[in-house]
């Protein structure tokens, strides 16, 4: 189903080929399959060989590491196609995505030599892990521990809500490394991100690293999300991110900046998704002799949901045009992803209504969905962290003189 909303104007040949392949593969791929698989919480393996094949892993990874080298507009317009299938298949991406990006900006060139072409190929798959059991928001709190020991540094801690934690092999992870710094540095001046390289699965994936199950959730399901435990792993000082500590906390803060866009894309997708769902079953359902779609309750509803996701849609194109663009967009990354967010739940809630009883019905695709939605409201900074940035960044702005 495809009608007037959420067009993107100003796109590319280019663009409009790679989500128009995308659309195909998530109309083919992925929505025929997607809520079997998610009752049964299993991994997509054969839908990831499918992205894979499609060079998605690589989207925008520079062409001369063998990936497309496309922009963050690209990559979030094709992430709310994907969402739109099935949301759990864009956080395989996401989190890959956001390690290449950190890696692209950030690395040592020895680093990107090492780690972006396999990227680009989806023969290495990315994860990255800030957030720990004892905090969520409140990054500056973090107690892994990094100790320099000869040529290497010895990771201690334990971290939480690690997506792709157990199919990933690269994980990027933020750890307090106070040696060198200071007494009294600021806390997030004395993070540093390491690389740390693991074998696919559960259990002790390398020495000292265990990823010890896939955490059991609402919805999000199909993709694993774990803990990390690090008891005396050893990694060498070449992996540190960037080749010099105390940058940890502006790397992850760089990458979760691109996340949020990535959140909001798919916030999007999934509204959209909610949508069509919502139109068609009510042209289809019928009450008091007429299809419900022709109450003037239910149009208002159509009307409010269509509304939600074109003001969404066009919040994510902006951020994502901003960095692009090479400017700062903490401000519209934000904003976009706390909008987006908050619409994708209610628009999914009208669908869900205007389902009636069949929305609780598991076999109806939009009982997946409001499982699903809840997650994008916590994801990448929960809504008050989003509005926390949004103020700030505003008395930034329009401070006044004198």
């Amino acid at each position: 189903m495809s009608g007037r909303l959420a067009r993107t104007e100003g796109l590319t040949d280019t663009q409009r080929e790679i989500l128009s392949t995308v659309r195909d593969f998530v109309d083919k791929e992925i929505l025929p399959v997607a809520t079997e698989l998610e009752h049964r919480d299993e991994y997509p393996t054969q839908i990831v060989e499918g992205l894979k094949e499609l060079g998605v892993f690589g989207l925008m990874i520079p062409e001369e590491y063998g990936g497309l080298g496309e922009s963050l507009l690209t990559y979030a317009l094709t992430v709310e196609e994907i969402a739109r299938g099935w949301m759990s298949v864009s956080g395989i991406i996401n989190t890959h995505f956001i390690v290449a990006y950190m890696l692209k900006q950030h690395g040592t060139q020895e680093q990107k030599d090492h780690f972006l072409p396999k990227m680009a190929a989806g023969e290495v798959r990315g994860a990255f892990s800030m957030s720990e059991p004892a905090l969520g928001s409140d990054v500056s709190a973090i107690t892994s521990k990094g100790v320099a020991d000869g040529g290497d540094y010895v990771l201690t801690g334990q971290k939480m809500w690690l997506t792709n934690g157990g199919s990933s092999t690269l994980v990027a992870v933020l750890c307090r490394t106070d040696e060198g710094h200071p007494e009294g540095t600021a806390p997030h001046k004395s993070m540093t991100t390491f690389l740390v390289e693991k074998e696919a699965g559960f259990g002790e994936v390398r020495p000292g690293l265990t990823i010890p199950g896939k955490i059991d959730k609402m919805g999000y399901k199909g993709v694993d999300t774990t803990e990390l435990i690090m008891d005396g792993l050893r990694v060498p000082a070449d992996r540190v991110l960037g080749g010099e500590t105390g940058r940890g906390f502006y790397h992850m803060m760089d990458g979760v900046e691109v996340g949020r866009v990535n959140v909001a894309a798919r916030g999007c997708g999934v509204a959209q998704r909610a949508f069509e769902l919502g139109v068609s079953y009510a042209q289809q359902r019928h009450t008091f002799g007429k299809p419900i779609a022709q109450h003037q309750a239910i149009q208002f509803k159509l009307a409010e949901m269509a509304t939600k996701v074109e003001a969404a849609h066009a919040m994510m194109v902006n951020a994502a045009r901003k960095k692009d663009s090479g400017q700062r967009n903490d401000l519209e990354a934000g904003m976009a992803k706390y909008l987006a967010s908050e619409y994708c739940k209610e628009v999914v809630e009208d669908a869900f209504r205007i389902h009636g009883g069949y929305g609780f019905s598991k076999e109806y695709e939009i009982e997946r969905l409001y499982r699903e939605a809840p997650m994008l409201l916590i994801g990448e900074g929960t809504a008050e962290i989003q509005k926390m940035i949004i103020g700030r960044r505003l008395l930034e702005e329009y401070r006044i003189q004198g």
